[in-house]
């Protein structure tokens, strides 16, 4: 099997982004159903592969305090792509609702270009760095799983909160 060329490469990421942003694109503005109670389960599961690849192949040392930092802009990466979600209740069924921004998916084009800016940077200084591929893949792991997280309990704690809202002004009346 052949290695794909540098433009090659760079060509195939670029559609598949394309692609992943047009599907995204289509569902904006849409008004789509909320389940509070699965929020859970896409960062349990990721969490489980997070746990296994670093059971597996642990960092050492100051990688640690890579992947924390990495876990916490993570985080913090996912409380505002979360707060880019519009979130309502039916005042009838007290059903939630969310609609994803315009706001959101460019948020979502630049976390992709600083990500492809430091996957370049970063694989060009690694070696200087002294920095092996397993540590590097175990940060972006945290920072993917600090994202993941924030984004679901942002989600959950505000629609939470508009629910308990909505049920209040519904028993006042």
């Amino acid at each position: 099997m052949t290695q794909m060329t540098g433009w090659t490469q760079y060509l195939v990421t670029a559609l598949v982004i394309g692609l992943v942003l047009i599907l995204r694109l289509r569902r904006v503005g849409k008004v789509r159903r909320l389940r509070l109670e699965t929020l859970w389960i896409l960062p349990a599961i990721f969490f489980a592969v997070f746990g296994w690849i670093f059971y597996e192949v642990p960092p050492h040392g100051i990688g640690w305090l890579w992947c924390g930092i990495a876990l916490v802009i993570g985080a913090t990466v996912g409380w505002y792509r979360g707060r880019f979600v519009e979130i309502s209740v039916d005042p009838e069924t007290h059903l939630l609702n969310q609609k994803t921004s315009i706001g959101a998916i460019i948020f979502i084009v630049i976390l992709i270009a600083v990500r492809m800016a430091m996957r370049s940077v970063v694989s060009l200084e690694a070696a200087s760095w002294h920095l092996n591929a397993l540590l590097v893949s175990g940060i972006f792991v945290c920072g993917a799983a600090g994202t993941l997280t924030a984004f679901r309990v942002e989600l959950f704690l505000r629609a939470r909160r508009l629910l308990a809202a909505a049920r209040a002004s519904r028993l006042a009346q």
